[in-house]
């Protein structure tokens, strides 16, 4: 078993760079089983996440080869299966993602029921709703879903949510469909328009990703192609609160501001001093951190996955602040282990009061879910003494590199296997 053992007290001082989008790269990997080609995927993080979709695709019959850069050569002519096995899916509930392509493929596709997950339930409902309207048959079977459909045909599908999941599977099935398909209410995440990027670099024609209104033409196939991963704007908001709360002085590299506009306005807000450098984001630590009110929404509102992060900082902020969780039902799993290194921290529903403390002291502590594990990093960094947190692997999923990268700031942090 691994654990990170963390000393606080050390402001971050340097430059990291941002690595590729988790977010991004799970679907783009999923879309390369749509290509009669070959697809080079660049700027791929390494995570266990990248390797459980790798195994996916590899169990599906495609040929998947790591390469420098990193990236990821996919060529996905001998498919023999279509099927992502229950073992897959219950790592990763972005195994789902390949109904789409198989049924545009094959017009078939096997699931495992994915169920719930630490941070809440994440029903597929909204997936199947926009694969019906196209003519798939839906049948759930012994912990599976099948879905057949002779042909997919282009439908309008009007999402009750704006589902990043189901807008990105729905978009990958619409693709090679006949005629015409539009999602209205879709998801606008920055990481929606990336596959849109990727299928239409491989000759798709989708117009509108980034907005709640997309169209999709279907075509007969679709060939080879390139793409560069977007970098991830939840590793950068990261390490923006990770200098913010050890009163450091951190050049990150390979962001794109756009999609950190929430992120930045409320650690503006909590008093940082940030600055666009070149192609990069300084963030500095001016004076004591005020406290700020955070409700997470859709995107482009503020991420839930910054809000467990956010908690961290708002501990050791001067005064109190109001955390409201919108997206997820179950997602203050953090607000316990933080209590357990002395901040002040009430939660009830989907709501979390912060009072901030002086001073916040290291601990052993559990990582819930990967968000809440980068937070309890964050925590450590800035706390008095030692805190060691368990459950690492959570991190190991979204967070490409993460004790290297802060050693190379200054932090005082270790992995220990026990």
């Amino acid at each position: 078993m691994e654990k990170i053992v963390v000393q606080g007290g050390t402001p971050l001082r340097g430059a990291v760079t941002i690595s590729g989008s988790k977010n991004a790269v799970l679907p783009i990997i999923v879309a390369s089983l749509l290509s009669d080609g070959s697809c080079r995927i660049q700027d791929v993080p390494r995570l266990a996440d990248v390797e459980i979709i790798c195994d996916v695709l590899k169990e599906l019959g495609a040929n998947v080869r790591k390469t420098a850069g990193p990236a990821l050569d996919i060529s996905c002519g001998g498919l023999r299966g279509f099927e992502a096995p229950y073992e897959y899916v219950s790592k990763m509930r972005a195994s789902v993602l390949v109904m789409g392509p198989l049924l545009a493929r094959f017009g078939r596709a096997k699931v495992s029921m994915p169920g719930g997950c630490a941070i809440g339930t994440r029903p597929i409902d909204l997936h199947l709703k926009g694969f019906e309207a196209m003519g798939v048959r839906i049948t759930l079977e012994h912990g599976y879903v099948l879905a057949e459909a002779p042909r997919l045909t282009g439908a309008r599908i009007y999402l009750d949510y704006p589902s990043v999941g189901a807008t990105e599977n729905i978009m990958m099935a619409g693709v090679l469909a006949d005629g015409v398909t539009i999602i209205e209410n879709a998801a606008e995440e920055p990481e929606i328009v990336d596959l849109a990027n990727f299928i239409n670099s491989m000759g798709g024609q989708i117009k509108g990703a980034g907005t709640k209104v997309i169209k999709i033409e279907g075509v007969k196939t679709l060939g080879s192609t390139t793409h560069t991963v977007i970098p991830d704007r939840i590793e950068a908001g990261s390490y923006m609160v990770a200098a913010a709360i050890t009163r450091g002085d951190l050049l990150l590299e390979n962001v794109i501001v756009d999609h950190l506009k929430p992120v930045i306005a409320k650690l503006l807000e909590a008093g940082l001093e940030i600055t666009e450098e070149g192609a990069g984001l300084r963030i500095r630590h001016i004076d004591q951190i005020k406290a700020v009110d955070v409700k997470t929404m859709p995107y482009p509102g503020f991420p839930t996955d910054m809000q467990a992060q956010f908690m961290a900082l708002m501990s050791v902020a001067r005064g109190t602040s109001i955390l409201t969780e919108t997206v997820f039902e179950n997602r203050f799993m953090h607000a316990e282990e933080l209590r357990r290194m002395g901040a002040d921290i009430k939660t009830e529903g989907r709501s979390a009061v912060v009072e901030g403390v002086a001073r916040l002291t290291g601990a052993p502590v559990k990582a819930s879910d990967l968000r809440a594990g980068a937070a309890l990093i964050i925590a450590g960094l800035a706390a008095e003494g030692e805190t060691e947190i368990s459950n690492v692997h959570h991190i190991d999923r979204g967070y490409d590199s993460i004790v290297e990268k802060l050693c190379a700031t200054g932090a005082k942090i270790k992995r220990i296997r026990e």
